[in-house]
């Protein structure tokens, strides 16, 4: 990799770790964005209002200088020139029909778009003409003007329900879900940064100019190896046995995130490390996450199954917290101690060793990771709910 590609990896990677520090439980989506965002590809924020969505958009695309960056909230009465370029009323009372296009999506380099599915019946097209083929259709018929977008960073509250919705959503390669702090210890931080002011911390940004050489020149020549393609084969007839299905397009724009993945890691070839970004390509309903995960992270670790089972069994757990809700403390106390901490206590054990031989054996972390994040929110919670410690003490106790 070229000296200046390896910088504005290095950058990309210390941008990811800044954010990672002002927004929890976010790493691995603020990690997925900037990869759609290196591959050139579109994202998609979805989860109920008050999940920060809007505010890790802006924090992401903000580290990006002298692009220009456009943002609209959209709604079934947007029309297509409040997205796109007013009509100049100067012009038109001269007798010329144009319209402005600067501060618009139609030369915005980097955009957030909130609702996406809420797009009106009458933008509909030209939304689909910006996020597939970067053109747009002036009013005045007009030839079709290229649009620079790199990437655009999408959200919703909700899946798409018509066919005209379910259109951009088709075309929207990664969709990331995006909950409520399930860690009480994380909630209580959030609760404490909203009365107390922030450190003052690190803004690392990357230029325009490096972000599109990396897009245009450095991600795309990242090596795909034989076996990389293999592997993707695998995966691919192992989700079809579980009828799940994604296009062949899909698949193939799969293969710049595999390539982008690569290079915000500093590496020259996508390795299997760089699979486990599929998990947020290849469902179209959140119920088929978790197959869609398994089967990735069994191609991406050979210690995933352990890690994996170990997650349902803590999530066995959490499902018995919630049914015991209304009990007495002393019955949640009891439970508490006889059995879940016991259990959670060896699932943490085993979870840091299945971690420290995968750092051993140089292979990918990322399924013993999240599984380890799952074992503490629901620890947190048992030592709150249950036991009744204070959350803002939880965190010195994990």
């Amino acid at each position: 990799m070229a000296m200046g590609a390896q910088d504005t990896a290095g950058r990309l990677r210390a941008i990811t770790a800044e954010l990672s520090g002002l927004f929890y439980e976010r790493d691995d989506v603020i990690r997925t964005l900037t990869v759609a965002m290196l591959a050139g590809q579109h994202a998609l924020l979805l989860g109920p209002p008050g999940t920060a969505k809007s505010e890790l958009a802006r924090e992401l695309t903000g580290r990006i200088g002298s692009a220009n960056y456009w943002e609209i909230l959209l709604s079934k009465f947007t029309a297509p020139t409040r997205m796109f370029g007013p009509i100049d009323v100067g012009a038109l009372s001269r007798g010329e029909y144009r319209q402005i296009f600067d501060g618009r999506a139609t030369t915005a380099h980097i955009a957030f778009i909130d609702e996406i599915f809420k797009c009106s019946t009458a933008a509909l097209n030209e939304t689909l003409g910006l996020l597939n083929e970067r053109i747009y259709h002036p009013e005045n018929g007009g030839e079709p003007i290229h649009c620079p977008l790199i990437s655009a960073i999408t959200a919703s509250n909700e899946l798409p329900t018509g066919d005209d919705s379910a259109a951009i959503y088709d075309r929207l390669l990664v969709r990331l879900e995006v909950g409520y702090l399930a860690d009480p210890s994380n909630f209580a931080g959030l609760v404490r940064s909203a009365v107390s002011a922030p450190a003052v911390t690190a803004r690392t940004t990357v230029e325009l100019s490096e972000l599109q050489q990396a897009v245009n020149d450095a991600v795309p020549a990242v090596e795909v190896p034989d076996a990389i393609v293999d592997a993707v084969c695998t995966l691919r007839a192992a989700l079809r046995r579980k009828e799940l299905i994604a296009s062949d397009r899909r698949w193939r724009q799969s293969v710049r995130l595999l390539q982008a993945s690569a290079f915000l890691d500093g590496r020259d070839a996508v390795d299997r490390n760089d699979l486990s970004v599929l998990t947020h390509v290849l469902w179209d309903s959140p119920a088929e996450r978790p197959t869609v995960e398994r089967e990735v992270l069994h191609l991406v670790n050979p210690d995933a199954k352990e890690a994996l089972d170990l997650a349902d069994a803590i999530e066995e757990l959490e499902a018995e917290l919630d049914a015991k809700a209304g009990q007495s403390r002393e019955a949640l106390a009891d439970w508490a101690i006889r059995e879940a901490m016991t259990k959670l206590n060896m699932a943490g054990k085993k979870l840091e060793r299945l971690r420290g031989e995968a750092e051993t054996a140089d292979r990918s972390t990322t399924a013993v990771e999240r599984v380890i994040i799952l074992q503490r929110a629901v620890h947190a919670r048992v030592l709150t709910e249950a036991l009744g410690v204070d959350a803002s003490l939880v965190q010195a106790q994990l």
